[in-house]
């Protein structure tokens, strides 16, 4: 029974800080847009305009003959 006498404060505490962090996210703008996520995702990302650089094309090269390899293999 003397436990309450601890648990009682501790769980306030707890419920303050709960409710000071929702506030601040409130007031930081965490719940703006609720929606634009959700239409986000309908959507492609515009193509990219660059070009693959060297490094790529030499690990698709790379890529393409370790393939080659293993098909002659079997």
């Amino acid at each position: 029974m003397e436990v309450l006498y601890y648990l009682i404060p501790l769980s306030l505490i707890l419920v303050a800080l709960a409710v000071g962090v929702f506030f601040w996210a409130v007031k930081s703008g965490q719940y703006d847009d609720l929606e634009g996520p959700a239409h986000r995702i309908l959507f492609d990302d515009e193509p990219s305009a660059t070009r693959p650089t060297k490094a790529g094309e030499e690990a698709g090269k790379d890529r393409r003959q370790r393939a080659a390899t293993l098909a002659d293999k079997d």
